[in-house]
């Protein structure tokens, strides 16, 4: 009997060794600036494995294809009609804007350009030329996402002088490039953040789930940030879009980067902020850009078909007080 409680013992004592010597998940954190914004990449590793130099190769490879503030991507030479053969970052971006500009019935539309450009919201054109109705309405004619497509991997225009914008994909898109290297390297508990597009996978090693905070709509684009909503995320992208902090003031009027491509003219409604939860960060964040121009009404039938999507607005109501509407899967924690 006291052979065997010896034994007991000894096998308790190895088990005891064997969990005090096994290797603790290692808590990597990588930030740093990108794409005119910023980037926080959290992940746990047993072996403590930096991937700052394979996540720089990503953003770059992004930016060489898909960056219009960069005058020899990709995106750049087709929009100046130049002989470019297409990555695979340029046409996935493409596929994705075509997706959501069918979805969306050209509410989203990636031929935005030239009206973007004209508003002021591009830093190629630093001097804007007078904005008038017969100039909005010859520009509209440069936008209709049927009119562009690929072929024989050349990207091919009706109208020569028509330009793309990946703008409002390609931040959520680098998100998920991102994630899926550190998938590729073994880690199932991470989040990564770019510029606000957010994809997190699993939960962190104590079981607690990532918790991701929504801004409360700022009166300027240099205002304090305050958390408006907490919201749970696990193996999901989500992207807030807004029009508090992009905009610009043209004649002592503010005016929204959300462009509608149907009227030439910045969005003018209620809605101050839309964030859309989604399988991935690139589909999140083409999904809060058509909220924000479609407005919440409209873009809320749209949603409610969709598996798998959820949406929390923050708009302003006809007491001219902020309100909140969030669809019934959304996974508040307050």
């Amino acid at each position: 009997m006291r052979k065997l409680v010896w034994v007991a013992s000894l096998l308790m004592l190895l088990a005891m060794m064997f969990v005090s010597c096994a290797k603790q998940p290692q808590k990597m954190v990588l930030q740093g600036l990108v794409q005119g914004s910023y980037y926080a990449i959290t992940y746990y590793d047993e072996e403590g494995r930096n991937f700052q130099q394979e996540i720089d190769s990503i953003f770059h490879a992004v930016d060489m294809s898909v960056n219009l503030w960069v005058d020899t991507s990709v995106i750049c030479k087709v929009n100046r009609n130049e002989d470019v053969a297409l990555d695979q970052i340029f046409i996935e971006n493409f596929e994705v804007a075509q997706r959501a500009a069918a979805l969306s019935d050209g509410y989203f539309d990636p031929t935005i350009s030239p009206l973007v450009s004209a508003w002021g919201f591009s830093a190629k054109n630093p001097h804007l030329p007078p904005l008038t109705s017969h100039l909005i309405d010859s520009l509209k004619q440069l936008v209709d996402y049927r009119k562009v497509r690929i072929e024989d991997g050349k990207l091919i225009k009706e109208n020569p002088a028509m330009k793309l914008d990946f703008n409002a994909i390609a931040q959520g898109y680098t998100t998920d490039l991102v994630g899926a290297l550190l998938e590729a390297k073994g880690i199932k508990s991470y989040i990564v953040d770019v510029g606000g597009e957010i994809f997190a996978r699993g939960t962190k090693p104590d079981g607690k789930p990532w918790v991701v905070g929504i801004e409360k709509p700022a009166a300027d684009w240099d205002s304090e940030r305050v958390v408006q909503q907490r919201v749970e995320l696990e193996d999901k992208g989500i992207v807030t879009s807004g029009s508090y902090r992009k905009y610009v003031e043209r004649d002592g009027k503010r005016y929204s980067h959300c462009i509608d491509p149907m009227t030439g003219y910045p969005v003018e409604h209620n809605l101050l902020s839309a964030t859309v939860i989604a399988e991935n960060a690139t589909w999140a964040d083409a999904l809060a850009s058509i909220c924000m121009v479609m407005g919440m009404e409209r873009s809320l039938e749209l949603i409610k078909t969709l598996d798998g999507v959820e949406a929390y607005y923050i708009f302003v109501n006809e007491s001219n007080e902020l309100e909140t509407f969030a669809t019934k899967g959304f996974r508040n924690t307050d």
